[in-house]
């Protein structure tokens, strides 16, 4: 398989995780977003909305959107899972996930933050958007946890949940969120990094690195 990603983005870290818990060997194939790598037609050709990651397979299909490919991955490679067994906790983890992947992660992406800043926004304000961003809806993910035990997110595997939380916490980072507000989200990460598939997934190990 082929990952088409850019090293920093939550969306195809979260893919990275995943093939790695997987045990699915995999190359990569890097679009600087800045630069407006992935809004090029080779690569639109690719991704109708010029965006990462999209995942080749062998055959050449293709699949984009990161929680779709985390769920084709489960679908098609059951073990381990990234979902538990009951229906409602399945439920409560795609919740927690969806809360990430769709109402954090893409209000705070650099697209949004050149469109704030292209509203006449500086650079500072457009940062601090994205910080009130990260801090508002990791609160809410800070009380979804409230009273699940750990130590990931939902009980002692880590689940979709986890594999959406370990880069919306770097992202948060990034923009000085005050993370001490966080300590269950916390202890979910710090559960995480300890396993050796989360390690060779985050950003700094990647060969397209800055």
């Amino acid at each position: 398989m082929r990952l088409h990603g850019f090293f920093r983005s939550g969306a195809s870290y979260r893919v990275r995780i995943a093939l790695g818990m997987k045990g699915i060997p995999f190359e990569q194939t890097s679009y600087m977003l800045r630069r407006g790598d992935q809004k090029q037609p080779g690569y639109v050709a690719l991704n109708p909305q010029g965006l990462v990651p999209t995942l080749e397979l062998d055959d050449g299909t293709l699949m984009t959107q990161s929680i779709a490919i985390l769920e084709w991955l489960e679908e098609t490679h059951p073990e381990p899972a990234m979902l538990p067994k009951d229906p409602m906790q399945r439920a409560r983890v795609r919740a927690f996930a969806l809360a990430i992947a769709c109402d954090i992660h893409p209000v705070q992406n650099i697209g949004v933050l050149n469109a704030v800043k292209a509203l006449g926004h500086t650079e500072p304000e457009a940062n601090e958007w994205a910080r009130r961003v990260n801090s508002e809806g990791l609160d809410a993910c800070e009380k979804m946890l409230a009273g699940v035990k750990g130590p990931f997110c939902f009980g002692d595997k880590p689940t979709m949940a986890d594999i959406c939380l370990v880069p919306q916490l770097v992202n948060a980072r990034r923009f000085h969120a005050d993370t001490s507000n966080w300590p269950r989200l916390l202890e979910a990460e710090a559960a995480c990094n300890a396993l050796p598939y989360f390690v060779a997934a985050a950003p700094e190990r990647q060969p397209d690195a800055e």
